[in-house]
């Protein structure tokens, strides 16, 4: 057998299983992180400590022991966290990854289209304005209202966007990004007069809304959420082959069998979903939804059935160790999780740019 054929099947076989090494490695380090998030802090929680408080949580006989401090702080306050940390990842790349196939782009996100703004506006509405707005209801129906006014808020932004891009059944995704572009800049402009009308706690709220955070939340919080969050970002994965053939072109991806316009449409609604309920929930995280589907494409390739599972878990262990940092860097003090992302993504999307435009010109 010539050397030729044998080396073309060595690399056949490399291409074979490197996506499934990169996976096993991904699924290591989303082990990883979640031990680390849930045993690092005030009060340090070894692994074996974790396995213990979980194993007896689920009615298995115990065979070593614990504190219960250690029991309380894992069951109420980390264990929360971290799952909602590894949603909220998970949801966002997926969200990213779906939005840099429709646009055929690997530089967009959900953002583009107003998702993220549209929320932090119905948030900061509340926010700034809910003493005045919700003057009859009670405080802690009040508290409740926040999150579901950022969910709805997220929604109605990219039904408008949405509307403003679709004509004669069809919806153009430039038309799309463009409507998204000049809803953010109105957006911006509202939220900038939010804060100057704030007092200094609607403020301090408002800021802290708009730099993203996964500390307060419960586990009532965290059940209503969780198919919010998990049911659309599963459902984006099963649109991994219309994807694929939108990467060709929407006319080659209609003469491939693919039904073009309702794969606009469903991506469309399933990121709106998952980005308004994340966003709901933590505020404005930036760059995650950005940066981490370009990071797994380099990983494991452009092909959409294993890059779009790729990104989930890589956004589900970097979201929860870039938490992590956010609560451990400054004890006792909390640094905002958005300031963490965007300090390692804006960088991340100025070298992919400029890489892109040397590519460009060469």
């Amino acid at each position: 057998m010539s050397r030729a054929v044998l080396s073309g099947r060595a690399v056949l076989r490399t291409h074979l299983t490197r996506p499934r090494i990169v996976m096993l490695m991904l699924g290591l380090l989303l082990i990883v992180s979640v031990l680390l998030s849930a045993g690092i802090g005030a009060v340090p929680i070894p692994p074996r400590a974790i396995l213990l408080v979980l194993g007896r949580a689920l009615g298995l006989p115990a065979l070593g022991d614990h504190t219960p401090l250690q029991a309380t702080v894992l069951i109420s306050i980390r264990l929360p966290r971290v799952l909602l940390g590894l949603m909220v990842g998970a949801s966002l790349s997926a969200a990213g990854a779906a939005t840099q196939g429709l646009f055929r782009n690997p530089l967009a996100d959900p953002g583009l289209i107003g998702i993220s703004s549209g929320a932090a506006l119905a948030a900061g509405l509340l926010i700034v304005l809910g003493d005045r707005l919700l003057t009859h209801m009670p405080l802690e129906y009040r508290a409740a209202m926040l999150p579901f006014a950022a969910f709805l808020g997220g929604l109605v932004t990219t039904g408008i966007v949405y509307h403003l891009a679709s004509r004669q059944g069809r919806t153009h995704v430039t038309t799309m990004l463009l409507a998204g572009v000049a809803l953010n800049a109105g957006i911006g402009a509202t939220l900038g007069l939010l804060i100057f009308l704030s007092n200094d706690q609607s403020l301090r709220d408002l800021n802290f809304w708009l730099l993203g955070s996964l500390s307060g939340v419960t586990w009532p919080n965290l059940i209503v959420a969780a198919p919010l969050l998990t049911i659309p970002a599963l459902l984006l994965l099963k649109l991994a082959s219309p994807l694929n053939g939108l990467l060709l072109g929407e006319t080659e991806a209609f003469h491939l069998g693919f039904a073009v316009e309702r794969t606009k449409r469903t991506v469309t609604v399933l990121t709106a979903l998952t980005v308004g309920a994340a966003v709901a929930l933590t505020g404005i995280i930036g760059f995650v939804s950005l940066v981490v589907p370009h990071i797994a494409r380099q990983l494991v390739g452009p092909d959409h059935r294993v890059m779009m599972p790729a990104a989930l878990l890589l956004g589900a262990s970097l979201l929860t160790l870039a938490d992590l940092l956010a609560r451990t860097l400054a004890l006792p003090q909390e640094i905002p999780i958005g300031i963490l992302t965007s300090a390692v993504g804006a960088p991340f999307f100025l070298v992919q740019l400029l890489r892109h435009r040397a590519a460009a010109e060469g």
